[in-house]
């Protein structure tokens, strides 16, 4: 007996050990599809971003217009978006998530249009708006619609879709620039900002082949079709039953109610006490979420992301490249890698987490920052002559900046914020993200030109790495992990992160006093 037994255990322990693998994880392809026609959206944004950096230069040339003038008309979109961030927070609320993705896209087409036919500066300011108030709508739209979607085990990969196609539009803009570069000059930029009309195009016809956010029908009562698309969407039909459950406790409808529709209460449905739950009395969690994503917005626009963009020609020019072919040739060099490392990151998002690629995106920026910027000090010093260290130095860093930034701080920025709201409080808390990211980067490209007049360029730089610095050490002290975690739970993860500082903190006390006392 006693050796049937022993053979019995060897035969366990060899079972044990030639196990086989757990199967590899399979992406769901539907919530993938859904999730990357939403995310085209952002498209629009990173387009006129790329495509606008050149043209500059020959609207500035062809419309006889000064260095404000210029500053005014890169910012002043980032304002115009406000307005569509802070409407499409109330439009997706009301008639959801997917027409008003239509609407971002038809807004942001009318205004590709009239840009594109603008005669003089006014009307090209004209259409800057339209475009501007396209642009609010799918920066808040996109990334909302994809978190709501995506099952928890791949968010991180789905969230970041809309930051990939912002640095594909990007691309796609200094692609046009270089593309029509050789053009007549009057006419060259006028193809260059017409032509992102094309994307809103697709994006329209695209919507139609996506479902709802099951969420937003939820809130609707419209539980019927919320299941089927869960039932798509997630990974297992145990986890959309979860996801179900979860969704229909946030929204306060009984676990054991089996209708397919439900008449949800008109306070509920419209989520008319939004306002108030999210910023004249938040429950400490919720003013934790609050101030995390907006400030991880403001840090990702702050340290100087669409200055670096916008203004590589000019960083490029001070460095020695004069001619407007090479320098149109260089930005593609930057979108290309911007793109590049943006779709690293989906890859990671998930396996890594969002606190390490987010500290080590920062901590990359920095010292990109301090490259660029004594690169660019030493052109100065130096009169402006040509510096083959100081050219190489200055490409070097422009590029592995646009890299750490894509790794991390791009992508985790629209990830994070739009995962950590409430039920409730999501395109709200979206809007409030979206409207501080505008507003900062509208800031920061409109005062960019005095501000290296004042500073010179090299210092402007330095001073977004300072700032960039601040970003890190606040990251590091104040934001949680939220790898894995499904968006019922957040309220609950930043409650207890608060609750265990507190409780750590006392007990640092409580050892204090005791060994006070024990010294007494």
């Amino acid at each position: 007996m006693g050796d049937e037994k022993r053979v019995t255990q060897n035969l366990s322990s060899v079972e044990k050990m030639v196990a086989p693998l757990p199967p590899k994880r399979r992406y769901n392809m539907y919530a993938i599809g859904c999730t990357m026609l939403a995310s085209l959206a952002s498209i629009l944004l990173g387009y006129d971003i790329g495509v606008m950096s050149g043209a500059v230069l020959f609207i500035q040339d062809d419309l006889k217009i000064n260095d404000t003038q210029v500053e005014i008309l890169l910012g002043i979109i980032n304002l115009y978006s406000l307005v569509g961030s802070f409407a499409a927070g109330f439009t997706s609320d009301l008639i959801g998530r997917r027409y008003t993705i239509v609407f971002a896209a038809t807004i942001f087409f009318a205004g590709a249009l009239l840009m594109g036919f603008a005669t003089n500066y006014a009307f090209l300011m004209v259409g800057r708006f339209v475009a501007g108030v396209g642009v609010g709508y799918a920066l808040m739209i996109a990334p909302t619609y994809t978190a709501e979607v995506a099952p928890a085990s791949i968010r991180g990969f789905l969230t970041s879709f809309p930051e990939v196609f912002i640095n594909s539009g990007i691309l796609l803009g200094y692609v046009s620039n270089y593309a029509f570069a050789r053009v007549r000059q009057s006419l060259a930029w006028r193809l260059m900002l017409g032509v992102g009309a094309i994307p809103s195009v697709f994006l329209g016809l695209g919507v139609l082949a996506m479902p709802e956010s099951p969420r937003w029908l939820i809130m609707r009562g419209r539980l019927g079709e919320a299941k089927r698309v869960l039932e798509k969407t997630s990974d297992t039909p145990e986890e959309a039953q979860l996801r179900f459950a979860d969704i229909k406790l946030a929204a306060g409808i009984p676990d054991d109610c089996e209708d397919d529709v439900v008449v949800m209460p008109k306070r509920k449905r419209d989520n008319k006490d939004a306002w108030k739950d999210l910023l004249l009395r938040p429950t400490p969690s919720v003013r934790r979420v609050l101030i995390t994503a907006v400030a991880i917005h403001f840090f990702q626009q702050a340290s100087g992301i669409d200055s670096v963009v916008l203004y590589s020609p000019r960083a490029f020019e001070k460095a020695g490249i004069k001619d407007k072919t090479n320098l149109l040739g260089t930005t593609v060099a930057v979108g290309f890698t911007k793109t590049l490392f943006i779709l690293v990151a989906t890859f990671l998002l998930d396996r890594v987490g969002r606190r390490p690629l987010l500290l080590g995106s920062f901590a990359g920026m920095i010292l990109s920052l301090a490259g660029l910027g004594i690169g660019l000090t030493a052109v100065d010093r130096h009169g402006g002559e040509q510096l083959p260290w100081a050219i190489g130095l200055c490409i070097t860093s422009i590029l592995a900046y646009v890299a750490f930034f894509s790794i991390g701080a791009g992508p985790i920025t629209w990830v994070y914020s739009s995962e950590v709201f409430p039920l409730r409080l999501r395109a709200l808390g979206a809007s409030i993200g979206v409207a501080v990211n505008r507003v900062t980067s509208g800031v920061i490209t409109m005062t960019f030109i005095s501000l290296y007049h004042a500073i010179t360029l090299g210092g402007s730089f330095f001073l977004y790495g300072g700032i960039a610095a601040v970003a890190w050490v606040f990251f590091f002290t104040f934001l949680p992990e939220t790898r894995g975690r499904i968006l019922e739970d957040m309220e609950e993860l930043f409650g207890k992160e608060k609750a265990k500082k507190k409780e750590s903190n006392g007990v640092e006390m409580a050892n204090g006093s005791n060994s006070n006392g024990n010294t007494q």
